[in-house]
């Protein structure tokens, strides 16, 4: 048989290994000897070679920030969730206890204070190990941090394919890598390159650096680390997954105790020390670290809605992938405007009204923003904010519509149906343009047919109430208030008959420029209120609560609307401020129109359709319900000087027969039907109430109208039936014998 000749040397074999790692050595030894000695003492060519070479590689190396963890707190500075792409925490040297410096440097580098950046007498005993088939590091410490750093960069800008490890990298790699290890050492000290290292490592299981891995592995900070816990950690930089802490504690043991006879024999530790580290059990107290909104300590909603602030604001990166670096990168702290006091009374008042697993599954929610500063101060919903499929879970904001004013995802509901809850901004209107509260007007006007002449300067009003055109009456919520009253006795018993009659005399524009100025917008679109279909006139629209909440704090601040907003400061981890956005606070309804709507849903609270609900002060707040068709959704909005809340409960799960909220028991509760005033009043009051205690929303006196809105005029109607609706002045029509005035028969009403 023929023979095969075989390559004496490659570069697999033993003595391939050793000549290139000869070269490699004959090239650095010859950089660290020029390190010290001027090119000219150097007589070997190559010497002179190897340098040149050398010093024509890329020195310089960005050492930018590595990701860090962006905080999210509540008013009181209290964490609300945490965002990271790295579970890191920088400390400075100081803030790390001495065990793992000094365990670091004995086991990874032993003359990291005396070489500059590379270590020949480490490439050398490297040589020796592979020559003898074994293998041996000659990475220094601060060869590891430009590995580290390399890769970080990478990773920041997104370009992890170009990340070598191992045995990846080429002969040209690590020459670079030597190079940019001179480099640093001649911009940095040996404590600063330390302390980066130390923070810029992996350490398994999630922890970069050493503050991470002290709070994961020991539940402690870095600068408290004993000596057996800052020996394992220094054991596990090597290989996380072959030291696992958690996996592989025998491992770690063995390595620690490899970490400590280092220490010893460098004489870091005294034996003493050395005995009791090495005897000392391994007891890892396991904090793993949870983040992002589905670890929120506290409303998880809110969390999102922060998110989503961020996310979605061009002032935070030009594109979407910038802006989600910034978030989980940036090492952020995000203060909000979150009360965490009364956001838990919040979540404890719609976790008591339906609980998120029960069979039923409806939705209970609360949002309260502040008055002239238009603060988010509660977002509170009774589901569980939890991606995976199962009863109760859902990633939907009740609170929010579903994109921002510039078309950007707020993860939001949409918002709901919001019944007799429009009826002020119709009441708002009336007032402002001249139209006294004390003007009766005729309830018993039903009939509203195909082609009514509804006034409407920027569009044309459609739909019908009457059985001619396939339509029925317009109904009230009960038989008992079709006939004459005031526009202010209208509202506070919240008669639908009494609205329409109301916004038969004004221009359905101006209802719609009302409601903008209150701050309302169609839940699913953004855009303004519409006016164009008159059952809008009773809710038939979706709003989101939180507008709802902005459109009473409105009233409450004197006319005064302002965003809401969530965010009050953004800064980074270097202390660099970053703009949030404004309130952009403004005088859009007149002082006396709001007034004059206070005071007549004060009375809504003390004699008309919110009568029961369980309010503590009630001469100095104001508020609206209201309940759609079957039941399904339900309301109560209001507020007073310092707060305002919107209380939401009702079906998020759809429309129809088995969605409305009839004939159903809840808690062990049976209902008729469930009100405004009922499970979303108490709600509501629960907050309000809670927020009384509070000094920073301490209730101020309602501010009485001007004599005007309140002087008595003659009763004004539009004729009944009269198609060109004209203005025509009818007698008040008494109730019937049997039937009591509204104003002594107090309760709460369903409107449709």
């Amino acid at each position: 048989m023929k023979s095969i000749r075989r390559p004496v040397v490659t570069t697999t074999s033993t003595l391939g290994r050793l000549l290139l790692l000869m070269i490699v050595s004959i090239a650095c030894g010859a950089l660290v000897a020029g390190l010290f000695t001027p090119a000219t003492a150097l007589a070997a060519t190559v010497a002179n070679n190897s340098i040149n070479m050398f010093n024509q590689l890329p020195e310089t190396l960005d050492v930018d920030p590595p990701a860090q963890t962006t905080k999210v707190l509540a008013s009181d500075g209290s964490v609300i969730a945490r965002f990271y792409a790295e579970d890191r925490h920088d400390v400075t040297l100081a803030n790390m206890s001495p065990y793992i410096k000094n365990g670091i440097v004995a086991i990874e580098d032993a003359r990291f204070y005396q070489h500059g950046g590379i270590d020949p007498t480490g490439i050398l005993r490297a040589v020796v190990a592979t020559v003898q088939g074994g293998r041996e590091g000659a990475s220094t410490i601060t060869q590891q941090y430009v590995n580290n750093v390399i890769i970080q960069n990478l990773v920041s800008k997104g370009d992890t394919s170009q990340v070598k490890l191992g045995a990846q990298k080429t002969v040209g790699d690590k020459l670079k890598e030597m190079r940019m290890a001179i480099a640093m050492e001649k911009k940095y000290s040996k404590d600063q390159i330390l302390q980066g290292y130390l923070n810029l490592i992996y350490f398994g299981n999630g922890a970069y650096g050493i503050q991470a891995a002290a709070k994961l592995y020991f539940n402690t900070d870095a600068k408290n680390l004993t000596l057996p816990q800052a020996a394992a950690l220094a054991g596990v930089v090597n290989s996380p997954s072959v030291y696992d802490p958690v996996a592989h504690p025998d491992n770690v043991v063995t390595r620690r105790n490899e970490v400590l006879g280092k220490m010893l024999a460098q004489k870091k530790i005294t034996q003493k020390q050395y005995g009791a580290a090495v005897k000392a059990t391994l007891t890892v107290h396991l904090n793993k670290p949870s983040q992002g909104c589905v670890a929120a300590a506290m409303a998880p909603y809110f969390c999102d809605y922060v998110q989503q602030l961020v996310l979605n604001d061009p002032a935070f990166g030009a594109t979407q992938d910038e802006r989600s670096k910034f978030l989980y990168q940036g090492g952020l702290t995000i203060k909000t405007t979150l009360d965490p006091k009364l956001q838990q009374v919040a979540q404890d008042q719609v976790n008591a009204t339906i609980s998120a697993t029960d069979p039923l599954q409806r939705g209970a929610a609360v949002v309260s923003v502040q008055p002239g500063t238009g603060k988010v101060l509660t977002m509170a919903q009774n589901t569980v904010y939890n991606p995976a499929s199962k009863p109760g879970n859902y990633m939907g904001n009740f609170a929010l519509p579903l994109n921002d004013a510039k078309g950007n995802s707020l993860h939001g509901a949409g918002g709901f149906q919001i019944g007799s809850t429009f009826k002020p901004i119709v009441y708002a209107e009336w007032l402002n343009s001249g139209h006294s509260m004390m003007t009766m007007v005729n309830g018993a006007v039903r009939d509203y047919p195909v082609g009514y002449n509804w006034k409407n300067s920027c569009g044309k009003t459609t739909g019908s109430y009457d059985p001619a055109s396939g339509t029925k009456l317009l109904p009230n919520d009960d038989p008992n208030h079709y006939y004459p009253m005031t526009a202010l006795e209208g509202l506070y018993n919240s008669i639908n008959t009494i609205t329409f009659q109301t916004a038969a005399a004004l221009d359905f524009c101006n209802i719609q420029k009302m409601a903008t100025a209150a701050g309302l917008a169609d839940g699913a679109t953004n855009k303004p209120y519409d006016v164009s279909k008159i059952s809008n006139l009773i809710g038939s629209e979706n709003v989101a609560p939180i507008n709802m909440a902005t459109m009473m704090a409105t009233f409450a601040s004197g006319g005064v609307r302002c965003d809401p907003i969530a965010l009050t400061s953004i800064t980074d981890n270097t202390g660099k401020s970053y703009p949030v956005p404004g309130a952009n606070c403004q005088q859009t309804i007149s002082k006396d129109v709001a007034n004059g709507v206070k005071y007549t849903l004060q009375q809504m609270l003390v004699r008309g359709s919110g009568y029961l609900i369980p309010l503590n002060d009630k001469a100095t707040a104001f508020a609206k319900t209201g309940t759609t068709d079957g039941n399904t959704n339900t309301w109560t909005i209001g507020a007073n000087s310092g707060i305002s809340t919107a209380s939401w409960f009702g079906s998020y799960k759809g429309i129809g027969p088995f969605w409305v909220n009839q004939d159903i028991t809840i808690n062990g509760h049976y209902w008729v039907g469930v009100d405004g005033a009922n499970l979303a009043g108490t709600q509501w009051a629960g907050v309000m109430n809670a927020a009384a205690g509070i000094p920073a929303y301490a209730a101020q006196p309602l501010e009485k109208p001007p004599a005007t809105m309140l002087a008595t005029t003659a009763p004004l109607v539009v004729g009944v039936n009269d198609p060109k609706g004209t203005d025509a002045p009818v007698q008040p029509v008494p109730p019937a014998p049997n039937q009591a005035p509204a104003t002594t028969k107090p309760g709460s009403h369903k409107k449709k």
